[in-house]
């Protein structure tokens, strides 16, 4: 049967419209970092910080306070207070909230300061949040909460669909924030006590880095709504609360995406003894495996910490895995973690570089995603931070050399198939 000609052009605008969806969503934005860097200095030199601050991010503010939440027991409580105590905003942007009993708790508290008058700003990632019931996203509306979905498919938008926030920012009167990797989820619940309770960390935040925190979730904020947050509600004069040194890190493929990527390689080529990395999704690129075997070869202790068979994606651990062979050559140690899903994102260098918020070791969080980090130069927070680190490691099994080329065939053949979806995971 011959197909009249114009069904012929019909078929060929759908394949065309579709293919042209494809590359806008599937390709990055912006030129990628296609050299490897040079080591110019480390990470105690002043050049590091003046670089972190100046060539890639805000300013290095000083005078911040940070404390450490480790799991649901103790991340959950620390935001809801924050929420009910709420005077006049709060900004929160998340990529999961779920339906579910820690859900239910967040939708109630956010609900309730809006009835009270507070101003709520409710931003989520329209894929990450799809298990949220439409019951829940009605309550929150009705009560005031001004909710939005991030780059829902609309017909306009669809060269944005793989364009995703992953970031994770909760910022309450402009003087408290909060981020790290934690989402609104049952999973995250608990203390990380089995399987069914992910390991992860999250960071509570006071002083004048709070107000960077800020800026961030308005970036995102306007590109939604249009609508620009500002006013002594949002950006209050904040005063030392603390001894810490930090900035907020972003990076989007809308501005920057290459930025967070070219943060995490500048770290690494600077560290000179140690690199404590931690991270949920790691498959790192050429130029990152390049970065982490120059180091551990010039003799830095170069360990990482990912997750064991208990992941919510077998096919990053499969890509993970097949990118492990030079890293273990070179001297790197890589461990699984061991009791449940390990979805913590931290990365500390040289006892001084803390980096902590959203981002994955990932082709996604590199180019794709919008991402939000924390960094933090603080010797006696990077040393309790190693601590955190070590504790994980002892709950991980490491892999050596010998391990790794005795995967089996099946294994192997799979790993190959998973690497070459690398640059969407």
């Amino acid at each position: 049967m011959r197909v009249k000609r114009p069904t012929l052009i019909l078929l060929s605008c759908i394949v065309t419209a579709v293919a042209c969806l494809l590359v806008l969503n599937f390709s990055p934005g912006e030129k990628k970092i296609d050299n490897e860097l040079t080591r110019q200095y480390s990470t105690e030199d002043p050049q590091f910080r003046r670089s972190l601050g100046v060539l890639l991010g805000p300013p290095i503010i000083e005078g911040n306070k940070v404390d450490a939440l480790l799991n649901g027991d103790q991340i959950f409580p620390a935001m809801l207070e924050a929420i009910r105590g709420a005077q006049k905003t709060i900004d929160f942007e998340t990529y999961i909230y779920w339906s579910g009993s820690i859900g239910r708790e967040f939708t109630q508290a956010l609900a309730e300061r809006a009835r009270a008058g507070v101003q709520v700003n409710l931003l989520l990632d329209w894929i990450g949040s799809i298990k949220i019931s439409d019951k829940e996203l009605d309550e929150m509306r009705r009560a005031g909460v001004q909710v939005h979905r991030y780059h829902k498919p609309v017909w306009w938008k669809l060269a944005r669909l793989n364009n995703r926030t992953h970031r994770k920012l909760l910022i309450v009167d402009g003087k408290i924030g909060f981020t790290g990797g934690v989402g609104i989820a049952d999973k995250w619940g608990g203390r990380a006590q089995d399987k069914d309770h992910w390991r992860d960390s999250h960071f509570r935040v006071e002083g004048p880095v709070v107000g960077q925190m800020q800026a961030v979730f308005v970036d995102n904020w306007t590109k939604a709504t249009g609508r620009v947050l500002d006013g002594e509600a949002y950006f209050p004069a904040l005063k030392p609360v603390g001894d810490s040194p930090a900035q907020m890190f972003s990076s989007s493929p809308t501005g920057g995406s290459e930025s967070m990527h070219l943060m995490y390689l500048m770290a690494i080529t600077a560290a000179r003894r140690t690199i404590h990395l931690s991270n949920s999704y790691f498959v790192p690129d050429e130029l990152a495996v390049n970065a982490l075997v120059a180091a551990a070869k010039r003799g830095v202790d170069v360990r990482i910490v990912v997750p064991g068979p208990d992941i919510d994606s077998d096919v990053v651990r499969a890509a993970s895995r097949e990118r492990w062979g030079d890293l273990l050559k070179a001297g790197v140690k890589i461990a699984e973690f061991q009791p449940t899903m390990f979805h913590v994102k931290s990365l500390v260098v040289d006892s001084l570089l803390v980096s902590v918020g959203s981002t994955n070791f990932d082709n996604r969080s590199f180019i794709l995603n919008d991402e939000a980090n924390l960094n933090v130069l603080d010797p006696a927070f990077a040393k309790q931070q190693e601590a955190i680190f070590d504790d994980d490691w002892r709950h991980a099994k490491p892999m050596n050399l010998q391990q790794w080329e005795s995967r089996s065939i099946g294994e192997k053949i799979g790993g190959k198939i998973a690497d070459l979806l690398g640059p969407q995971l």
